[in-house]
C-alpha cells in the first residue's frame, strides 16, 4: 500500500520512494507536451499542462496554478474567477467519480488565444460524468457540472487520444472586452 506525502509516492513497510506502488511518479506537477484537441479547434498558446495527484488534498494547489497562470490574461475578474471555480469543479469531479487508486493522476491544461480560455481536465478513467441534473437543496454534492455549464460558453467531453485511457472533460470562456 502506498502513501502519498509531498506529493511523492511512498511505500507504506518502508518509508522509502517507490515506483513499484505508483508506475506514474508523484511529482507536485509534470510539464507535459501539447494534447490533441480537447473541444472546438482553435490555435492556442498553451498556458498550463499540470500533472497533480488525484487527491481532494490537492485542489488548493490546482486553483492556484490555474488562477496563477490567468492572472496576466486580459480577462475581467469575474472571467478569472469562473475559470477557477469551473476548474475547481472539474477537479474535484475527477478525484471523486474517476479516481481508482492512490496512484491516480489529474492533468490540468489551459489553453488561451485571442477569441477565448479553454481549460481541460484529464483522467485516466474511461467513466463518463453525468449530465448535469437537478438536486435537492439540501443536496452535499451533485452541483459541480451545473455550476460548470452556468459559468462557462461551452463544455463537453473529450474520449482520449487514440490508444489512451480516460476522458478529457473542458470548458471555454470566450474572450469579452475588459473596459468599463
Amino acid at each position: 500500500m502506498a502513501t502519498v506525502t509531498d506529493g511523492q509516492s511512498r511505500s507504506s513497510r518502508t518509508g522509502h520512494l517507490t515506483t513499484e506502488d505508483c508506475p506514474f511518479g508523484r511529482a507536485p506537477t509534470v510539464p507535459c507536451s501539447p494534447a490533441g484537441t480537447t473541444g472546438p479547434a482553435v490555435n492556442e498558446a498553451l498556458l498550463l499542462c499540470s500533472t497533480v495527484p488525484a487527491e481532494p488534498s490537492w485542489a488548493a494547489t490546482v486553483r492556484r496554478l490555474v488562477a496563477e497562470h490567468l492572472a496576466d490574461l486580459p480577462l475581467s475578474a469575474d472571467q478569472r474567477d469562473d475559470a477557477v471555480l469551473a476548474a475547481d469543479e472539474l477537479f474535484t469531479n475527477a478525484v471523486q467519480h474517476a479516481s481508482a487508486g492512490p496512484c491516480d493522476t489529474v492533468t490540468v491544461t489551459v489553453e488561451w488565444n485571442s477569441l477565448a480560455l479553454r481549460v481541460t481536465v484529464a483522467d485516466r478513467s474511461p467513466v463518463r460524468p453525468p449530465c448535469p441534473y437537478p438536486v435537492d437543496a439540501t443536496a452535499e454534492s451533485g452541483r459541480g457540472l451545473a455550476i460548470v455549464a452556468a459559468l462557462a460558453d461551452d463544455w463537453g467531453i473529450t474520449p482520449p487520444e487514440p490508444g489512451g485511457r480516460g476522458k478529457k472533460v473542458w470548458f471555454t470562456l470566450r474572450r469579452r472586452s475588459t473596459a468599463p
